[in-house]
C-alpha cells in the first residue's frame, strides 16, 4: 500500500512533527509513505524535524492563495502522483486540501486507478483573523464541496469535528478522530536552559509562551496578561509577522526570544501560557504537559482535550482578567503546581501515544483499501 501525504509547508510547529512521525513510523507497518510539500514563506522557518525525512518538493505550493502558482502546484502534484502511483492521497490543512482535491480526475488518471482521499484538519481557519469575513465564508464553501470528494475526514481533536459539523462540512460518519502522538522532549536543567536562551541571572517564577507570533495566536493578549501579573517573568518564543510589534510593546517583565528550542523554553519555565484565538490540537501544549508543566490556556479548539481543567492546568475564557487570575492561583501555590505537574505527565503520556496514532492510521488506510 502506498500513501502520498500532501501539505503546503512544514513550518515550525506541531503539524510538521505530526507528519514527520507518520513518515518515520508508517513504513515499519508495511505502508510506503511519501511526503510532498511546498516551502515556508516570509518570516516562517521550516521545522527541524523535516530534515529527518525525504520530502518531495512542490515549488509552487505555499500557504497564500495565488491562482497562477496554485495552477502550477496542481500540475506538479499530478506529475508526482504519476511517479509515485499511490493508493491513497492524504492531504493536511486547507491549502494542500484545496490543491489535492480540486481536480480529482487528473490525479486518478495520473495514478492509473481510482484513488482514495483522506484529509486531516489540524484545526481550522474560521477564527483566524487573517481569514475573517468573506474569506471565512469562501473557505467554508470550499470545505463543504471538498468533503463530498473525500472518503475520510480526520480531526486531531473531537471539538474540531464538532465545529466543522456545525458549519455543515462533511457528515458525521465521515469523521475519524486521531489524537496526535507526541514524543517527550529532552528538557535541560533550568540553569542550562537559561544559558541556552541567553538569559542571565536567576529569574523569579517564569511563564513560557511559544507559538507563531501572528494574529491567531494573539501574542498581544499575552503582553496584556504579563502587565496584569507583574510578579512573574514571561518568555515569549516564536516568530511571525507580529514579532517586531510585540518586541516594541513588551513590558519590562517580558523577554521576546524569537524562534527558539521548545525544550529550552520549557526547561526555563514554571508554567506555560497559551492565548490563542483558535487551535486544533496544540502539540506544544501537549509537550509541556508531558514535561510536567501546568498550562493556562484559552478554551479554543481542542485545548480542553489537552488540559484537564483544574487538574493539569486551567482552561479559561479569552479574558485577560481570567487568565491572570489562573496564573496567580498557580503562582501562589507551589503544592498545586506540584500536583498538576504529576497529573499532567501521567495523563498526557497515556493519551498522546505515538503508537496509538500510528495504529489508528494503519487501521484507517487498511479499511479504505479493503
Amino acid at each position: 500500500m502506498r500513501v502520498l501525504h500532501v501539505i503546503a509547508r512544514l513550518n515550525v510547529g506541531g503539524t510538521a512533527r505530526y507528519i514527520t512521525r507518520l513518515a518515520q513510523e508508517l513504513p515499519k507497518n508495511g505502508i510506503e509513505t511519501f511526503i510532498a510539500a511546498g516551502h515556508v514563506q516570509g518570516a516562517e522557518q521550516e521545522d527541524p524535524s523535516a530534515r529527518d525525512i525525504n520530502v518531495i518538493r512542490i515549488p509552487s505550493l505555499g500557504r497564500s492563495f495565488n491562482p497562477i502558482k496554485d495552477h502550477f502546484a496542481h500540475k506538479e502534484l499530478v506529475k508526482i502522483v504519476g511517479e509515485v502511483k499511490p493508493d491513497i492521497i492524504h492531504t493536511h490543512t486547507f491549502k494542500a486540501g484545496f490543491i489535492g482535491r480540486s481536480r480529482i480526475k487528473d490525479l486518478n488518471y495520473a495514478a492509473g486507478k481510482k484513488l482514495k482521499f483522506v484529509h486531516t484538519f489540524h484545526g481550522h481557519l474560521f477564527d483566524d483573523p487573517e481569514f475573517s469575513g468573506i474569506k471565512s465564508q469562501v473557505i467554508t464553501a470550499f470545505e463543504r464541496r471538498f468533503a463530498m470528494r473525500t472518503n475520510t475526514l480526520v480531526t486531531v481533536g473531537h471539538q474540531v469535528s464538532v465545529e466543522l459539523l456545525e458549519r455543515e462540512i462533511g457528515n458525521d460518519d465521515q469523521y475519524v478522530n486521531i489524537p496526535p502522538g507526541v514524543d517527550p522532549l529532552k528538557i535541560p536543567s533550568r540553569s542550562k536552559a537559561r544559558e541556552n536562551l541567553g538569559l542571565t541571572g536567576d529569574a523569579k517564577l517564569t511563564v513560557g509562551w511559544i507559538a507563531r507570533v501572528t494574529g491567531v495566536k494573539n501574542p498581544l493578549r499575552a503582553l496584556e496578561v504579563a502587565k496584569a501579573v507583574p510578579e512573574a517573568h514571561f518568555l515569549l518564543a516564536g516568530g511571525g509577522d507580529l514579532l517586531e510589534s510585540v518586541r516594541a510593546q513588551a513590558p519590562g517583565n517580558v523577554e521576546v526570544l524569537g524562534w527558539t528550542n521548545a525544550a529550552d523554553l520549557f526547561g526555563a519555565s514554571d508554567l506555560v501560557l497559551s492565548t490563542s484565538e483558535n487551535e486544533g490540537m496544540p502539540i506544544a501544549l501537549i509537550e509541556a504537559q508531558i514535561a510536567g508543566i501546568p498550562v493556562v490556556a484559552t478554551n479554543v479548539g481542542s485545548v480542553a482535550e489537552v488540559i484537564e481543567d483544574g487538574v493539569t492546568g486551567f482552561v479559561t475564557k479569552k479574558s485577560v482578567d481570567q487568565i491572570a487570575l489562573a496564573l496567580r492561583t498557580l503562582i501562589d501555590s507551589q503544592d498545586m503546581r506540584a500536583r498538576m505537574s504529576k497529573a499532567a505527565t501521567e495523563r498526557a503520556t497515556e493519551i498522546f501515544s505515538v503508537d496509538s496514532m500510528i495504529a489508528a492510521h494503519v487501521r484507517l488506510y487498511t479499511s479504505l483499501i479493503n
